[in-house]
């Protein structure tokens, strides 16, 4: 039985150098009966000592402390008594956001934006996604330096493929710890391959810029938020922007609109794998990455009976096996593997970009 099925809550050490929000946190954790809050400390120092004395099963942490700050205390923590953190950012400046995301480069699982205030319009949404991601986390695995590791270690033997078709498109879909496969995925494929590739990441409200510029700097493979009517270039990544659907039409063209969620978002990878289904069916490939919930894993499947190449992120290597593990249980999964052996079965199968086949 999992750790969130039992009637035994995930204990969670609070760091914050505010005292309003240390409260509001705190309150926040203790009505969630899957949680149970066991140390509140304001600066980084704290947080390295507290955790090594009671061992929480998971850390949410503030990046601006006092003393130590947010990357430097998780590496220590990461170095001395290893713990699943999430780290918390209440910025939305582009170039802050793009800095948070080095939380996952010191060991972090995920970065999320903080609930803001009770009578805010993302209130509820945002409570609920720390609320979900803190009792989810505690079922994550944990070994020193986890993101150095996860990735290399995860897989080694890559399948030998074909593909019976040119593969002109790459659709992927991602949730809680999609930067961090995304970083992984993007730095294998370089050099960059011929397909135009677009993402659809679930992530906080004010982040996505700050993700595709840290993307950017720690891959070098290049990424920009996706607009309305462009045309997909070939080696370009394109991110979804939040708040819109995306979508691929005829010759290859971004689509977004502002219908309805699906599956409780918006964008969702739901809705670009259709599109991807309808406008490319066997020249495409679908990627399905670490998430929670199902988003995509009907899609995908569709996808693979209309003859794309389909591949899920491994258990080993997925922060949350939600979104791969359901899309396994469908059957859409072609490949089951890490992300950089996704992009080492991609470069097997599309030209590079220069390179003719």
């Amino acid at each position: 039985m999992s750790m969130c099925d039992s009637a035994k809550p995930v204990r969670v050490l609070v760091v914050d150098d505010s005292p309003t929000y240390r409260a509001l946190l705190a309150g926040l954790i203790d009505s969630d009966a899957r949680l149970r809050v066991v140390g509140v400390v304001d600066d980084g120092e704290q947080a390295v000592e507290l955790a090594e004395r009671i061992r929480p099963d998971v850390i949410v942490m503030d990046i601006h402390l006092p003393v130590v700050n947010g990357f430097a205390a998780t590496r220590r923590i990461m170095e001395t008594c290893p713990t699943r953190i999430v780290m918390v950012t209440a910025t939305l400046n582009p170039h802050e956001v793009a800095e948070s995301f080095e939380a996952l480069e010191s060991g972090a699982l995920t970065v999320l934006g903080k609930p803001p205030g009770p009578g805010h319009e993302n209130f509820d949404a945002a409570r609920q996604e720390l609320l979900n991601s803190l009792a989810l986390m505690a079922e994550v695995p944990v070994v020193r330096r986890w993101p150095s590791t996860a990735f290399q270690c995860a897989n080694p033997q890559v399948p030998a493929v074909s593909h019976a078709s040119a593969i002109s498109l790459v659709a992927i879909g991602a949730s809680t710890g999609g930067p961090l496969a995304l970083q992984a995925f993007l730095s294998a494929l370089q050099p960059g391959i011929s397909a135009p590739i677009v993402i659809v990441q679930h992530i906080s409200l004010g982040f996505t810029d700050g993700l595709v510029q840290w993307l950017f700097r720690v891959s070098g493979y290049p990424i920009r938020v996706a607009a309305h009517g462009h045309r997909l270039e070939s080696g370009v990544a394109y991110m979804a922007p939040e708040g819109a659907h995306m979508q691929v039409r005829g010759e290859g063209r971004i689509v977004l609109t502002d219908g309805a969620p699906v599956n409780g978002f918006r964008p969702a990878v739901a809705t670009l794998f259709d599109s991807v289904t309808k406008e490319y069916g066997r020249r495409a490939a679908g990627l399905l990455m670490t998430g929670m919930g199902d988003d995509g894993a009907k899609e995908l499947a569709t996808m693979r009976k209309a003859g794309a190449l389909t591949m899920v992120q491994d258990r080993e290597s997925a922060v949350i096996y939600g979104m791969p593990g359901e899309a396994v249980r469908l059957g859409a999964a072609m490949h089951i593997l890490a992300p950089h052996d996704m992009a080492s079965t991609l470069k097997r199968l599309v030209p590079t970009l220069g390179e003719r086949r």
